[in-house]
């Protein structure tokens, strides 16, 4: 896409009722995340850009309780899914982020869905420059050729996806397409929902 126009970008989340900051660096965003946070408990979805900042370690070095399907044994995974969907706050990624403020995502478990639109009262959405995109079509078109498959890889699901870097539109248990959702402004649940765009590359 063309070059971004930031000042755009955050007129056009703003507008929605999200709340935007754009940041040059990651360890920024980093920063303005924890601050965000205070001492509130966490719930995060899963998420390489957090993975990737090491936010979590960060906020357990704090003192935060952080639930994270991500940090605990797979017996565990379904309990800190649940548990983090009652956190004080919730933290992810988005797949993509249209110019005009939309936030566009596939899961496919749906504990990231159920955070986002209703799940804790406030939300933290960081995403690298990578995710943004020109409309839905180009989002749902990123998010399946460069997200998906790579999810399903480094899962070790039995999908086309994971094999040809390809959507099939597959009907197997292991699908990764099970919910797509578009996020047009928060829901009333949701008090206060902070999108953290960093001008770098982040996550996938």
């Amino acid at each position: 896409m063309a070059e971004i126009d930031y000042d755009a970008l955050v007129h056009s989340l703003s507008s929605r009722r999200f709340l935007p900051q754009v940041f040059d660096t990651a360890q920024e965003a980093k920063a303005a995340a924890i601050a965000i946070i205070g001492n509130k408990s966490v719930g995060i979805g899963g998420s390489a850009t957090v993975r990737d900042m090491q936010l979590a370690e960060a906020l357990q070095a704090n003192g935060n309780a952080v639930y994270w399907h991500w940090l605990v044994a797979k017996e565990a995974k379904q309990a800190a899914r649940d548990k983090a969907l009652t956190a004080d706050v919730y933290m992810c990624s988005t797949n993509a982020l249209t110019t005009d403020g939309r936030l566009v995502n596939i899961d496919g478990t749906g504990n990231r869905a159920a955070g986002l639109i209703y799940g804790p009262h406030e939300v933290v959405v960081i995403l690298g420059k990578n995710k943004i995109v020109s409309g839905l079509d180009e989002a749902i078109e990123r998010i399946k050729r460069a997200t998906c498959p790579t999810n399903a890889r480094r899962l070790g699901l039995d999908t086309p996806c994971a094999k040809t870097d390809k959507c099939y539109d597959c009907r197997t248990t292991a699908r990764m397409c099970n919910v797509t959702f578009i996020l047009e402004a928060p829901t009333r649940p949701v008090k206060a929902f902070h999108v953290l765009i960093v001008k770098e590359d982040l996550g996938l």
